[in-house]
């Protein structure tokens, strides 16, 4: 959720049809500093401000002990029916939920505490991650766990060791244990024979391993990292030798080849100058009164909140249930560059949006010094891009071309492009172009903020005047003003100008995602939008319908590469959402307004000046439900073929496309469900009522196949599961070109079907096809090309026989 909650947004725009007319105006017109020195007083305490607080109420971002058990034991019952994984995750919610008894953050936890990290490392066991486990073993010792229990934990300790095969550790553990269990002086009671017995039988194992101690496995060197040949650009932070940055007017700041560049050549890596976890919409309640706890894991409890890691067992705040971490470290360096100020406005920063929460953070990593003078800056005169433009030249035009840069702005004084704050406070608000309600909101929404800072005895660290001590509290504000201070003004200015850029340089941060349960042979992964972030040097791209690269994520660093061919002197161009392989020229100018910009790039040129109906548009089209050929038209369609004279009304057939969409829906709930015949018999259903109204070629048969194939790849019927999915190979292949990321996805899971169903030329020929695809667009390292090379070192490892035989 990009923008505040509907209720928010329906608040602000009735306070702003209650303005005066003349203040209306005022704001509409004003710049931003004006508009924050007029509107600072319009959030009243009674009216809007409360609003919000009832808002808040209806976010859990707090401890709330009764939800800790509520997950804990939910936790219990799906471990006792050995559904580790889940268990492990209501573990980690559970964990996030209680209050520690210390109020310093570096102190040990509750009691509580420490048996949601001992239950989770027992789940962690059973996976087989033995490290973790011990991870949380040790936290569940340090957060006070219970004395009595405490035997149990360690017997799981010195397993874990022995199956790491640190066997003098794990005999020192087992010492540990035994002179525990003899401190406790009862011996007969039926739990410590349990124990006794369990440690008996790891003495044992022990003693075998070390008499016959396992061979050392060799390091396996067929699967070769290859190295990215990477030149540094000189005045570009993050990008290749082979880019220039270019200004001019029509198009801005932009990037270009300054050689010809290969397909798969890497472009730029940069690391986000801020990011922020997209949360899950179970965060957001209906009724303050609602009790009943969500299990459902969103990508707030799925991945670290500061490095956008994968979590298996996370570290919990110590002050709020939402922020979670991959590690203390992490959690650490968080608290200290921003947590310690946005903890305790979690449930405002979830009601008001993710925009919002970039805004605030990127002003908290900045520091109050250069978001000051960068404010001031702006202050003295007119410094948008037009001015810059008589003092810019190009890059290839220029003798040196630190100077060539120098005037651009977004460039240090040595003329170099920083993945910086100054770069981020220099990508363009579009103040003009923002609708006045719009500005209205974002500001009301920064001044809640920067109140509530106020109020909350946050100001001081904000300003980064923080006493020294690590883990110090805020002290309740003393002012009773509702006025904000200076500084926080400056900083409310910062935030407002950073909301309104978001709409046009917010970068999505995705993530391969698996869809579904998860557990079957075949991994279906796609992709899905993890986090909002501003990265600085990629905002350079200007947009394509027909983009010459790719994107790709791991963790906050974003990788670009060349797609296809770029010829020295081109354009660079990124693709901001709507591609031409996707949608219609018409669709795709009305999703880019909100860029604010007519898109002139070739590919709508081509299909503005043609007279031909677009391909896109053909495929995707509705046909005829009595002889199946294309139907055409707008709001009322009629058949192309000349002899037939049905016609039927666009919203009819729009109906049914959605009515189909349902019903796939459920279909693939009943695969979730691991009711397989029964999908396959709605999806086959499915397929044949498309058939009649829909186009052979478009998109959603594709989507069909895809679901079919994964329907009896569960099954282990692997010569159907490959059937269907060479078709959807195909139709996809139609929308996005042979050499697409897309087609790289799908290439992906006919090499897993093949690998499973022991077609091993097939397999080969296929997970060469996707590497040469996929490397292009993820890179070598990408983990979908690890397996790739997994599966082929396999095979080719496989009895010459067999290989004979396939």
């Amino acid at each position: 959720m990009a923008l505040p909650v509907e209720e928010w947004r329906l608040c602000t725009a009735r306070r702003w049809a209650a303005l005066e007319p003349a203040l209306r105006e005022r704001l509409a017109t004003a710049s931003l500093h004006d508009m924050l020195r007029l509107g600072c007083g319009l959030l009243r305490p009674e009216a809007e401000a409360a609003a919000l607080r009832r808002l808040c109420r209806r976010v859990r971002a707090g401890k709330d002990p009764a939800a800790a058990r509520f997950y804990r034991e939910e936790g219990n019952r799906l471990f006792g029916r050995r559904h580790y994984g889940a268990a492990a995750r209501l573990y980690s919610q559970a964990a996030a939920l209680w209050s520690p008894q210390a109020a310093s953050h570096e102190l040990p936890g509750s009691p509580e505490v420490s048996v949601c990290f001992a239950n989770r490392s027992a789940a962690l066991f059973h996976l087989g991650r033995f490290e973790v486990c011990l991870e949380d073993i040790a936290r569940a010792e340090s957060h006070g766990y219970p004395d009595r229990l405490l035997p149990k934990v360690l017997l799981r300790k010195a397993e874990c060791l022995l199956c790491l095969g640190r066997l003098q550790d794990a005999a020192d553990a087992l010492s540990v244990v035994e002179n525990k269990i003899a401190m406790d002086g009862i011996m007969t009671s039926p739990t410590h024979q349990t124990l006794l017995k369990k440690l008996s039988q790891l003495k044992i194992k022990i003693h075998e391993k070390e008499s016959c101690p396992e061979p050392a496995q060799e390091a396996c060197g067929d699967i070769q990292r290859k190295l990215e040949i990477w030149e540094e650009n000189d005045s570009i932070s993050g990008a290749s030798s082979s880019l220039s940055l270019n200004f001019d007017r029509e198009r801005g700041r932009h990037l270009v080849a300054a050689q010809d560049i290969l397909p798969g050549q890497s472009l730029l890596k940069e690391e986000a100058f801020v990011s922020v976890l997209c949360p899950g919409e179970s965060r957001l309640l209906q009724d303050s009164s609602e009790t009943v706890w969500d299990t459902r894991a969103t990508n707030a409890d799925l991945y670290c909140h500061r490095c956008l890691r994968q979590l298996l067992a996370s570290v919990p705040c110590r002050g709020c249930s939402y922020a979670k971490y991959c590690s203390q470290n992490c959690a650490d360096v968080a608290w200290e560059q921003y947590h310690r100020t946005e903890c305790s406005l979690g449930a405002l920063l979830l009601t008001l949006g993710v925009f919002c929460h970039v805004a605030l953070r990127t002003v908290l990593l900045a520091g109050f010094a250069e978001v000051s003078r960068l404010v001031e800056w702006s202050h003295d005169g007119d410094k948008d891009l037009h001015n810059a433009e008589a003092r810019c030249k190009h890059l290839s035009e220029a003798p040196d071309t630190r100077a060539g840069t120098r005037g651009i702005p977004g460039c240090n004084d040595d003329g170099q492009y920083q993945s910086s704050y100054q770069a981020v406070f220099n990508l363009l608000p579009h103040a003009e172009k923002h609708s006045p309600e719009h500005k209205f909101l974002c500001m009301l929404s920064v001044v809640a903020i920067c109140k509530q800072l106020q109020e909350a005895g946050l100001e001081a660290a904000v300003l980064n005047r923080e006493s020294s001590e690590k883990w110090s509290k805020p002290k309740a504000c003393e002012k009773t003003s509702g006025e904000l201070s200076p500084e926080l003004k400056t900083m409310a200015e910062a935030m407002l100008r950073h909301v309104l850029q978001l709409q046009c340089n917010a970068q999505a941060i995705t993530v391969m995602q698996e869809s579904g349960s998860g557990d079957g042979a075949v991994v279906d992964k796609k992709p899905v939008r993890l986090a909002t972030a501003f990265f600085p040097v990629l905002s350079l791209l200007n947009h394509s319908c027909c983009p010459n690269i790719s994107v790709s994520f791991s963790g906050t660093a974003a990788t670009v590469r060349a797609s296809q061919p770029i010829a020295s002197g081109q354009e660079i161009f990124h693709c901001y959402g709507p591609h031409r392989c996707r949608t219609r020229v018409a669709e795709r100018q009305q999703l880019l307004s909100q860029y604010f910009f007519e898109c002139r790039c070739q590919a709508c040129l081509d299909e503005l000046e043609s007279d031909v109906k677009s391909v896109v548009s053909m495929r995707n089209s509705f046909c005829c439900p009595s002889c199946r050929a294309p139907m055409q038209g707008e709001d009322m369609l009629c058949c192309s073929n000349e002899a037939c004279a049905i016609s039927v009304s666009r919203e009819s057939l729009s109906r049914r496309l959605r009515d189909l969409q349902q019903q796939i829906k459920k279909a693939l709930e009943l695969l979730r469900d691991r009711k397989a015949d029964q999908a396959i018999k709605m999806l086959l259903k499915c397929q044949m009522d498309a058939g009649k109204f829909l186009s052979p070629e478009h998109l959603l048969m594709g989507e069909m196949e895809d679901h079919l194939a994964q329907v009896y790849a569960t099954l282990g019927k692997w010569q159907e599961a490959a059937r269907h999915l060479e078709r959807s190979i195909e139709i996809v292949e139609m929308h996005h070109g042979p050499s697409s990321v897309e087609i790289g996805h799908e290439l992906f899971k006919l090499a897993q079907i093949l690998f499973n169903g022991f077609a091993v030329s097939e397999a080969l020929s296929t997970i060469q096809r996707a590497e040469e695809i996929l490397s292009v667009h993820c890179g070598p390292q990408s983990t979908q090309i690890q397996e790739l090379q997994e599966m082929k070192t396999c095979l080719l490892e496989l009895p010459r026989s067999i290989l004979q035989r396939t």
